[in-house]
């Protein structure tokens, strides 16, 4: 399943990301790539323990955690702290396939890939060029969104990045692990709570059929999620 949330974070609250990264200090992005995925990879991150990356990842945190529809479409256990790129004079990033693994930096933690994430933070009409393109079970999905909204996607997935030849891309991209680990199962949940929460704004939350439907939901949710 790949969904786009709109409006993540305000036009307001991009504007002060993007105030303040654009003073930050930007590195080499291979630093957090793979050995496959460092040979195609060709952009500039913000430093993963950095001040400002934990700062801003953390505002990224809260705004997901307000988020009915990532809440729903992710059922996230672990969320790996966001990190912060940009894409400017022809960088790109080839095909590759993220890791199955992410290691927290200082810590223990570790999580399994489940779903990957890329939050846009310039507008489309900053820059040309910069098209996330992800290949999945419903063929190939161009992404390029308004600043401010996300996508998400399964880490399974091929997927680049086309050359930004005008302009600068800035994101933000993290990745996070499940309750559910199988992408089917949790497009099954999330278009059942979707509609029974259509249903519930019609009928009322203790219609016989919400409460029914909820039931089914929550069974299902119990027979496939880890915690």
């Amino acid at each position: 399943m790949l969904i786009s949330i709109p409006d993540l974070l305000t036009k307001a609250e991009v504007a002060a990301f993007r105030a303040e990264m654009d003073k930050a200090e930007w590195i080499d992005g291979k630093a957090t790539a793979g050995e496959q995925s460092g040979a195609v990879k060709h952009n500039q991150q913000l430093k993963e323990d950095s001040p400002l990356g934990r700062k801003l990842g953390d505002n990224v945190l809260d705004a997901l955690a307000r988020n009915d529809i990532f809440l729903s479409a992710a059922l996230p256990l672990k969320i790996f702290p966001p990190l912060f790129n940009r894409y400017q004079g022809g960088e790109h990033f080839g095909t590759h396939v993220d890791n199955a693994i992410r290691v927290v930096r200082g810590t223990p933690v570790r999580i399994r890939t489940d779903l990957s994430m890329t939050l846009f933070l310039s507008e489309p009409e900053e820059y040309e060029g910069g098209v996330l393109v992800v290949e999945d079970n419903y063929g190939t999905q161009e992404v390029k969104l308004e600043a401010g909204s996300i996508v998400l996607y399964p880490s399974t997935s091929l997927h680049h990045v086309t050359p930004v030849t005008n302009g600068a891309r800035v994101c933000s991209f993290f990745w996070l692990q499940s309750m559910v680990r199988d992408d089917g199962q949790r497009t099954l949940l999330f278009d059942l709570d979707t509609s029974i929460r259509s249903l519930a704004g019609e009928q009322g939350v203790n219609h016989p059929e919400v409460v029914r439907l909820s039931g089914i939901y929550h069974n299902l949710l119990r027979r496939w999620a880890d915690t």
